[in-house]
């Protein structure tokens, strides 16, 4: 009888082709290329805890059993994702033991911001003893997700996307030594790597789906085609509460402020495509026209409102237009920041002075009392005065000077705002000014 658990399983192409060595790793010369620091801590002889921070499949795990195999210690992995104070205990029960047995160990935690506080604090003394050396994985910003204290013993190294040339690379090296039978043309790899949007392990693995549904077709040749039609071809890589989240909508708001439209729609349609939720952007959106557009063209605001509005009444595709038309007339309308520069002066000044009395002629007066103190005494009504204007009245609290918070831009709507303030000043420096004796 044959017994069917006696064949080892294949192991996957990932894994197959993960490097033995450093020279083999693919991507991320920054950090391995000569001269640079991954490779000269591997040449020094001495490891050092650290943390790689980086995307997806772009060689974090491969470079930390690297690190163990090149400096013979012994490699113990935690994954944050299912391990606890239970586990971080056994493994360093497991490092006394190895050192026991005179072989040193590296303590390998895969996405440690996964951790909370108390469990990446309770590595603190192990780090620090040298009983384990410490490399930590994440996927997230390390400075906002690891604890200052292990952050501090530990040299953060960032990993990069991979290129498509080394993606590319990447293709030809599996297709040399695991699928040799296997053709794809240009249009295919090029499909595979536009796909794999950087991610070396995902990359593999829509390869190793491509080489299983060939082998079912009965075919050796895949082209794009194929690939459409064999695959589910998911959407790019695009972290909905991460960095990169944050760093596409910091590129969206900075290529509008910059007055790119196409460099915009580039930014909104990545996230939609990704999977961001477009009313979140849409409240960016508007949030761009009152920052960065301003009172130089008050329409920009209107536009936005509408666009948010849109897309609540029409939801998705159909409400995508609306923002994305929103984006291009905020990227092309005229910029001001005035208000916000005034609104945060007017904030900061507030915070950090005194309260001041409403002055008499400012105060409300609806009783009679209010009315004997003095309230709204020698207050001018404005609608009676010459241009409706008051020249020279103060409606700031006595003592206090002309802050001048809002300086208009010389752009748009907000080069007639500056005419109209200068006409103003002008009538209360006259207003104020000594009436000059006439001549004889």
């Amino acid at each position: 009888m044959v017994d069917l658990f006696e064949k080892a399983p294949v192991a996957p192409l990932a894994e197959a082709l993960r490097p033995k060595n450093l020279d083999e790793v693919v991507g991320q010369s920054h950090l391995i290329g000569p001269g640079k620091p991954l490779r000269l801590a591997f040449e020094s002889g001495k490891p050092h805890s650290m943390i790689l921070w980086g995307p997806p499949g772009v060689g974090k795990t491969t470079l930390a059993r690297l690190t163990a195999s090149a400096f013979g210690y012994e490699f113990i992995a935690l994954s944050a994702v299912f391990s606890g104070v239970k586990d971080i205990r056994a493994s360093m029960e497991q490092a006394q033991q190895n050192l026991a047995l005179g072989r040193k160990t590296i303590l390998f935690v895969d996405e440690i911001h996964r951790f909370n506080k108390s469990q990446q604090d309770g590595l603190l003394p192990f780090v620090e003893s040298g009983l384990v050396v410490f490399i930590g994985a994440t996927t997230e910003n390390p400075s906002f997700e690891v604890n200052s204290a292990l952050l501090s013993r530990a040299q953060v190294y960032v990993l990069q996307a991979l290129t498509d040339d080394e993606l590319q690379s990447l293709v030809r090296r599996a297709q040399a030594s695991e699928l040799p039978g296997l053709e794809l043309d240009d249009s295919a790899v090029n499909t595979l790597v536009g796909y794999a949007d950087g991610d070396a392990r995902r990359l593999l693995n829509l390869l190793e789906q491509s080489a299983s549904a060939a082998a079912v077709a009965g075919v050796t040749r895949i082209d794009a085609e194929f690939l459409q039609n064999a695959l589910t071809l998911n959407a790019r890589r695009f972290d909905k509460g991460g960095d990169n989240f944050y760093d596409q909508i910091s590129a969206l708001h900075k290529s509008v402020r910059g007055s790119h439209p196409d460099a915009a729609l580039y930014w909104l349609c990545r996230m939609l495509d990704g999977g961001a939720d477009a009313r979140y952007l849409s409240r960016r959106v508007v949030r761009m026209a009152w920052e960065d557009i301003g009172l130089a063209d008050p329409r920009a605001m209107q536009i936005a409102n509408d666009a948010a509005a849109t897309f609540e009444r029409l939801g998705s595709p159909e409400g995508d237009l609306a923002i994305a038309q929103a984006v291009i007339y905020l990227a092309m309308a005229p910029k001001s920041n005035a208000g916000y520069r005034a609104y945060n002066q007017a904030k900061a000044f507030i915070k950090s002075d005194r309260s001041r009395e409403v002055p008499n002629h400012l105060r409300n007066a609806p009783t009679k009392l209010m009315k004997e103190l003095g309230h709204g005494q020698q207050y001018r009504y404005a609608h009676d005065e010459p241009e409706a204007y008051a020249a020279g009245e103060s409606y700031l609290p006595d003592g206090m000077p002309e802050p001048d918070w809002y300086q208009p831009v010389p752009r748009g709507l907000e080069t007639k705002i500056a005419d109209k303030l200068a006409h103003l000043r002008a009538l209360d420096a006259a207003a104020k000014s000594p009436t000059k004796p006439s001549a004889t």
